[in-house]
């Protein structure tokens, strides 16, 4: 006998051993999410198991357990030590979920007659606490276990919304708390760098935002744009205080966007049960429009006296509760895997399926990532699968369906390609790289189509008229083989090809000899470095201001620029050691193309010739670029790393700590922001 949990099937064990392995089970889901940023299970499955845990811990009282998850929540503390570890002066509480409206009116149901609930969005993102003493941001902590967590302020400080120091009329301390987010925009952008650079990809804005806010680099931090919502305030001044900045949450989030607080506008406060149910329905639909992600409505009592009454379990409050949007499901067959072939060669898996409908559109492709993620979710050809709209956006399955009646033997056994699809070479994994790539460069087809197709792209040299196909129709033709084919094209070779024409082919060739006005930074973009996305480009523009300067820079130079890691630095290197990247790049200058910049660059002095200096830590008065660009306009030169040869380091708050102790180590002197200021006469 046996009978399935979940996804989780119980042969005949005792109920002890049942707790157990759902203990087991649970614990591991809680790590892959708060400290892996990589789930393996949907919220609603947790839910599900999470329940039936205390319906048997209930049922057997004996087997009640302290560090049962149903006792404790989930912990984003890790292994690593980089960040302090600090105690919450209020108990971080998880919250209470919900999927269904008889669940919400049972809540309501519990509470004092006209009881006022505040109706919120759930935002899908990392927990966080602020603690401001006297007005001044001290602490920035993840919910960590509840009791502690990590403080993450140097992180934090990279949003621009979030207050450093308030003024006017606020608590001597208090607790601010709410949502660090990672918009889809940025979301998309970032996973389509780590999918071009053959890195795992996030699973979800939450996770993107979750593992950029644990990350040791500030300025990796900042570059990827997260955004935080707050949606609670503690003041922890004593009762008088108290009532001086309000005595419901209403109020209290007022005061909080008063003093300049990222707070929402999509709050609602309901008297009646019809009102929050009228809210849930709303935003059930309109959620998708939001920039940022949602997965449910936070109802929360708004008098704060009546939040005290009702008190607490050990995991949640019972003054609020969490209704979770379920995100469309629907099974079907996964049919086959084709394989495709991007501009760098990566080659990603598209799973084939049985035609599916899935929030109002007919899903039959979605991406399987690559191999290690087929891997991890088990599915084979013939298997029946689960599949969702990622963000109600982009088809995703999320697991195989397991039902005892499937017959296995119907599926095939799952085999990753070792030869490319296309052009039949052996395809090579390098490091810690999740993707497999073809290393035929110059003569696979779909490489070389997609380089051309990224060079021509918007961002890019903004060639109009020459969109994917047109492209495709040059390269079958024998016309174009790379991006500099282009500027030998005449008129005459387009306008006999099928769909051009006199007008269209006299279009493309005006807009090719405009885009020899393209700017230096956007050429740079558009040669196709591998991990030199369109902001790195713009950076590395700005300190080496020519194809031959970029050309000759070494390792620890190209390391010197923001957002240049020795990855990327040994990228350009490679590049340019690859004897057909040279010619390409001699026929596009000979074309006419912007090779380097025309800003004229000022000198202000001559008081820093000869020293080389290294920047550490965040700034006040500049941007760590600008501060870069102050060095060599004062005839200095920056340097990623410390070494013997190092003048001196700028130093700015939350300084590297290794940079610090090989500094000491080499008795390098360290430099304030306000003595270097002082030091090149800035007022």
């Amino acid at each position: 006998m046996s009978y399935l949990c979940g996804k989780y099937v119980f042969m005949e064990t005792s109920i002890q051993e049942q707790i157990q392995l759902l203990r087991q089970r649970l614990e591991q889901a809680n790590r892959a999410y708060y400290v892996d940023n990589a789930p393996t299970m949907s919220d609603y499955e947790f839910d599900l198991l999470l329940k039936q845990l205390e319906e048997l811990e209930r049922a057997h009282p004996e087997y009640r357990s302290a560090t049962s998850p149903t006792a404790h929540v989930g912990s984003d503390l890790g292994r690593n030590k980089a960040f302090a570890r600090v105690k919450h002066l209020v108990p971080m509480y998880s919250l209470r979920n919900s999927y269904n409206e008889a669940d919400v009116m049972q809540w309501y149901g519990t509470l004092p007659a006209r009881t006022e609930v505040v109706s919120e969005l759930k935002f899908d993102g990392l927990s966080v606490e602020l603690v401001y003493e006297k007005g001044v941001l001290t602490h920035a902590l993840t919910r960590g276990d509840g009791a502690e967590g990590d403080d993450v302020i140097s992180n934090i400080r990279t949003i621009p919304t979030v207050p450093q120091v308030l003024t006017g009329d606020v608590p001597e301390q208090m607790l601010v708390r709410g949502e660090v987010l990672m918009p889809w925009d940025v979301f998309n952008h970032l996973n389509e760098e780590r999918e071009e650079a053959g890195l795992l990809l996030f699973a979800n804005p939450r996770n993107a935002a979750s593992g950029t806010l644990k990350m040791q680099d500030s300025q990796e931090v900042k570059r990827r744009g997260l955004i935080c919502q707050l949606y609670q305030l503690y003041v922890l001044d004593g009762n008088e205080n108290d009532q001086r900045f309000g005595m419901t949450h209403s109020e209290r989030i007022s005061h909080l966007r008063e003093w300049g607080f990222p707070v929402s506008d999509y709050s609602r406060l309901c008297h009646s049960a019809q009102e929050v149910f009228e809210y849930l329905s709303l935003w059930n639909d309109k959620r998708h429009s939001l920039p940022f992600a949602t997965d449910g409505v936070v109802l929360k009592v708004n008098d704060l006296n009546a939040q005290e009454q009702l008190g607490f379990t050990a995991k949640y409050p019972l003054w609020a509760i969490a209704y979770k949007f379920t995100a469309e499901q629907q099974s079907t067959t996964l049919r086959d895997i084709v394989y495709q072939v991007g501009r760098t060669g990566v080659v990603t898996p598209v799973a084939i399926l049985d035609p599916v409908q899935l929030s109002g559109t007919n899903v039959m492709r979605a991406t399987l990532n690559n191999e290690d993620f087929i891997r991890q979710l088990g599915i084979h050809i013939g298997d029946q699968v689960w599949v969702e709209k990622g963000g109600e956006i982009i088809p995703k399955i999320i697991g195989k369906v397991d039902d005892e009646t499937t017959n296995q033997s119907e599926s095939t056994a799952y085999v990753f390609p070792r030869y490319c699809p296309e052009c039949g070479t052996a395809l090579v994994r390098n490091g810690d790289e999740a993707a497999w790539r073809c290393p035929n460069e110059s003569g696979c087809p779909p490489q070389i189509q997609g380089r051309i197709i990224h060079f021509v792209s918007r961002k890019a040299m903004n060639i109009e008229g020459l969109g994917d196909e047109t492209i495709a129709l040059l390269w079958k033709e024998g016309l174009v083989h790379s991006p500099a084919d282009l500027y030998d094209l005449k008129k005459s070779d387009l306008s006999r090809l099928e769909r051009l024409g006199d007008k269209s082919a006299h279009n493309i060739i005006s807009q090719i000899e405009r885009s020899k006005q393209v700017p230096w930074e956007r050429v740079l973009f558009a040669i196709g470095i591998r991990m030199v996305g369109e902001t790195t480009a713009k950076k590395i523009a700005r300190v080496f201001r020519s194809i031959d300067s970029l050309q000759w820079a070494t390792c620890e130079q190209l390391q010197a620029v923001d957002d240049v890691g020795e990855q990327i630095a040994q990228n350009i290197i490679a590049f340019f050691g690859e004897m057909k990247n040279l010619e390409e790049l001699t026929r596009l200058k000979a074309a006419g193309l912007r090779m380097e910049s025309d800003e004229e660059r000022t000198m202000l002095s001559d008081i820093l010739q000869g020293q080389s200096i290294v920047i550490s830590g965040v700034f006040r008065h500049h941007s760590r670029d600008e501060y870069k660009a102050l060095i060599e306009a004062h005839g200095g030169k920056n340097s990623g790393s410390i070494s013997k040869k190092t003048s001196f380091l700028l130093t700015g708050d939350n300084m590297g700590p290794e940079k610090r102790k090989k500094a000491e180590t080499l008795g390098i002197k360290m430099m304030t922001e306000e003595e270097f200021r002082k030091l090149i006469q800035e007022d």
